[in-house]
């Protein structure tokens, strides 16, 4: 297994970055968008930062898989000891509504494990970066994740939520790899999602809130492994340390109260 030059992947990103502004401007809505099913919007932004990150990442690691949600169809290197898990645009209605909300992120999976992780939101001016067991930082900025102790009251990052809800709405980015991000360095002290998603939306955030503290699991408060055939899991659940299983309790009491609705 050949070396990984770590400052040259963050080059990458910070290049992947640099292409979708090309196409992104604040406050107005993308040109050159279309649904490839119904409800997902895909830009042509997300088409040629995919293009470049694997032709540029596979330059760097070639004995590596590659799993994208632009190119998740192409399944021949899932399964291998290492692989790149990428998703070319997080937060894609965030900008192809000219909103900053959104990433560009990358992953290097080992043995199902997320071990280095770089967002780049270009839009926000905040690059974050994580090596599993060595650090973990945004702008060059030590993290340390929320130390939150009650769920009561917990920040989460929601557009509203309703009176009866006991938590604090903060600021949410479309891109839930940046809401993961939040939680990493304290805006924030819980995400959850409980519907099935990609790998490629939480790969690298989660070594980067799992680097500054945070704890990160599947929305029952299971390990989360990467690199499957399918791509997918069962939600994400990202908070404090101290809040984690209050959150996996309420998180089962919803889904027990909730099942079988759509």
């Amino acid at each position: 297994m050949g070396l990984v030059d770590f400052d040259q992947i963050i080059a990458i990103a910070r290049e992947a970055g640099d292409l979708a502004m090309q196409q992104w401007q604040a406050g107005k809505n993308a040109e050159k968008t279309w649904e490839k099913s119904p409800g997902q919007i895909v830009s042509e932004a997300d088409i040629a930062v995919d293009r470049f990150l694997r032709e540029r990442l596979e330059a760097q690691l070639p004995e590596a898989g590659w799993l994208s949600e632009e190119t998740a169809e192409d399944q021949s290197l899932s399964g291998r000891e290492m692989a790149w898990v990428v998703d070319p645009i997080d937060g894609t209605k965030d900008f192809v509504k000219g909103k900053p909300g959104w990433c560009v992120s990358v992953a290097l999976v080992k043995n199902g494990a997320p071990i280095f992780g770089v967002l780049n939101a270009p839009a926000m001016d905040e690059i974050w970066t994580a090596k599993a067991g060595s650090h973990t930082e945004v702008n060059g900025k030590a993290l340390k994740a929320s130390q939150c102790t009650n769920y009561n009251g917990a920040r989460l990052p929601v557009e509203e939520l309703p009176a009866y809800i006991d938590l604090t709405p903060v600021f949410k980015p479309n891109s839930i790899a940046l809401r993961l991000a939040m939680v990493a360095d304290d805006r924030a002290d819980l995400v959850v999602s409980t519907r099935w998603g990609s790998e490629w939306d939480i790969a690298a955030a989660h070594v980067i809130a799992e680097e500054a503290g945070a704890r990160v699991t599947d929305a029952y408060g299971k390990q989360l492994r990467y690199n499957g055939t399918h791509g997918q899991a069962f939600g994400v659940l990202c908070t404090s340390e101290a809040i984690h299983a209050a959150a996996v309790a309420r998180v089962a009491k919803f889904l027990s109260e909730n099942e079988g609705q759509s």
